[in-house]
């Protein structure tokens, strides 16, 4: 199905999908896009040209052609404090799995020690010793330990995914404002020519009416008209002032002025690629994290599972031991102690099963937030295909409005020269003209915005 099909047809696919989906789990398993349950083959997103790697699309670099919109977009990846977060945590991910899988591990020291108490036969007498240490070391046994590690490292892959959503949003914020910028730019151009030309048509209205070729009535139309103007041009200034101070915070440094102004031509934007296979959908970030954040919750429930068998531990030391301390520095008295401990919990008040209904509990939230996640990649990536197809007939359509508009204004300053048409009609004229090349600016910046929207929609 191509994306010049009745959008009508891709909204009904999308919907039984989401249906579907909410009917039945297909939880985090990685099985082909043929394979997974409630998930079709192939998105209807039209013909999709080669992007190198099937199944995949080409990272925001082949979206922003625009070299100024590419700068903003890595000044913001360097600098944007909200994503400085992220890789922050990321991180304290890293040292949170380096610490479950050191817990696999002995801990050996060495001390010394001095111990008074009796012996076999009840005397007093000191012991000496100093040497190697084993501390308490948990033989994981039942995979107690090797649970909690794999939910460690699920958590760490789902904040690294995390940290490409927060990339991905980044991005997607930084074009879109950029984009905004520049209509605010055009806009402020439009009405900037706008009121330096009823400036002009005011003061020639000004001496008509001293001449008595216009009536106060037409002078005082030109004036609303002017004062119009000069507001609309505060409205736009201050609407790009703030929308220069969001781009600044979203890149997190002053942005250089020659990055903000629009390069005559080409489009900033390229073609979204569409026509990927569904399968693309559960590479977004997003669903990635959702999926490691379950894989993570079923580790817990099976480390809290675990728990309920015996825990078993190993402690010993080698070294010197002696009677006297003189005797740890001499030889011959070498000594060792080996101890095994096992311990199985037979009454703890019901800790245990309340961790694991707490745990399967969170597996169960964890599984429901992936199917969440897939069924809002779905309905992103519709929403926007629809809002693509549109705004483009929209645009399109608006362009031969104002094209009209235009042709009518020109012939309506023909006929009021020529006293064929009255001043009343060349006010509607110029206002009809004005909202036209308004509401075209406006498509097309939702038109871009758009195409912004589809790809973060996709993942990418």
């Amino acid at each position: 199905m191509n994306l010049s099909s009745p959008i009508r047809r891709s909204g009904v696919g999308v919907a039984a999908v989401l249906a579907l989906l909410a009917g039945c789990a297909s939880g985090p398993a990685r099985a082909p896009a043929d394979a997974q349950p409630g998930i079709p083959a192939v998105l209807p997103l039209g013909s999709l040209p080669d992007s190198g790697q099937p199944g995949t699309l080409a990272d925001w670099h082949a979206l922003a052609t625009d070299p100024a919109l590419q700068r903003l977009a890595e000044l913001a990846l360097a600098n944007n404090r909200d994503l400085r977060v992220a890789l922050l945590n990321v991180e304290r991910a890293q040292a949170a799995l380096a610490g479950s899988e050191a817990n696999k591990l002995p801990a050996i020291g060495v001390g010394v020690g001095a111990q008074r108490a009796p012996n076999t036969q009840g005397k007093q007498v000191n012991t000496f010793t100093a040497g190697v240490q084993l501390a308490s070391w948990e033989l994981d046994l039942f995979g107690r330990l090797r649970q909690l590690d794999d939910a460690a490292r699920a958590s760490l892959l789902a904040t690294r995914a995390g940290q490409r959503a927060a990339e991905l949003a980044l991005v997607s914020q930084v074009l879109a404002t950029g984009l905004t910028l520049r209509h605010d730019d055009a806009q402020l151009t439009l009405a900037r020519r706008t009121l330096a030309t009823r400036d002009e048509t005011l003061r020639l209205t000004v001496l008509r009416e001293k001449v008595g070729a216009a009536s106060m009535l037409e002078l005082q139309a030109q004036q609303a008209l002017v004062a119009q103007a000069r507001a609309t041009l505060a409205q736009w200034q201050r609407q790009r002032a703030q929308d220069e101070n969001a781009l600044v915070l979203l890149v997190g440094a002053p942005v250089p002025a020659d990055l903000l102004a629009a390069p005559a031509g080409s489009s900033p934007l390229a073609e979204v690629p569409v026509g990927l296979p569904s399968a693309v959908l559960l590479q977004r970030p997003d669903v990635v994290q959702a999926e490691q954040q379950l894989l993570a919750a079923r580790a817990n429930l099976g480390a809290a599972r675990a728990a309920l068998w015996p825990s078993i531990t190993l402690t010993g030391q080698a070294g010197q031991a002696s009677a006297q301390l003189s005797g740890l520095f001499e030889g011959g008295h070498f000594a060792y102690t080996l101890a095994a401990n096992a311990v199985l919990s037979i009454y703890d008040g019901g800790r245990r099963q309340s961790a694991i209904a707490q745990a399967d509990a969170a597996e169960r939230i964890a599984l429901a937030q992936y199917e969440r996640a897939v069924q809002s990649a779905f309905r992103e990536t519709a929403d926007a295909l629809v809002a693509l197809s549109t705004w483009r007939e929209q645009l399109a359509a608006l362009a031969q409005q104002r094209d009209a508009a235009r042709e009518t204004a020109r012939l309506t300053d023909l006929k009021a020269a020529q006293g064929a048409a009255s001043v009343l009609e060349q006010l509607e004229a110029q206002r009809s003209l004005y909202a036209a090349e308004q509401a075209w600016l406006q498509a097309g910046l939702a038109e871009q915005t758009s195409r912004v929207t589809l790809y973060k929609a996709l993942g990418r």
